[in-house]
């Protein structure tokens, strides 16, 4: 169980590093394209609280991949890659592309956020695949 959480903890932390990449850095200058759509504080970067949130809420996805290949009895990191990858087809690109549909947000940014979840999925399944694989998960 100690190895399980600590696949959470470093995909997690990669996770992080990941959206800084594509969230932030990856064509940081669309970002303004609408501005408006921002919430006050935000753009200015006066508000953490998104910053935060949002970390939480991706340590807490990594847990959930982590928890899907558990539940998958994956013993390889190919069937961890392969569950990350689900989880990435069945949630955030039809999410992102859907809002995208309706508020307006620079094709580039919708790129960047689908590619971004991408990654941070696949290092997560990357991480239960090795750990479990190894036959140190439980």
């Amino acid at each position: 169980m100690l190895m399980l959480i600590a696949s959470v903890v470093v995909a997690g932390t990669l996770g992080s590093l990941t959206d800084w990449l594509f969230m932030g850095v990856l064509f940081h200058d669309a970002y303004n394209t609408y501005p408006e759509v921002w919430r006050p504080g935000v753009r200015e970067g006066r508000s953490r609280g998104a910053i935060i949130w949002s970390s939480i809420l991706g340590y807490l996805m990594t847990a959930a991949v982590v928890g899907l290949c558990v539940i998958a009895q994956v013993t390889s990191i190919a069937g961890g890659l392969a569950v990350g990858a689900l989880a990435w087809l069945a949630g955030p690109p039809v999410v992102i592309i859907v809002a995208n549909m309706f508020v307006k947000m620079d094709p580039k940014i919708t790129l960047a956020h689908c590619l971004g979840y991408g990654a941070r999925l696949l290092l997560a399944g990357l991480a239960a695949g090795f750990v479990l694989g190894r036959g140190v998960g439980g």
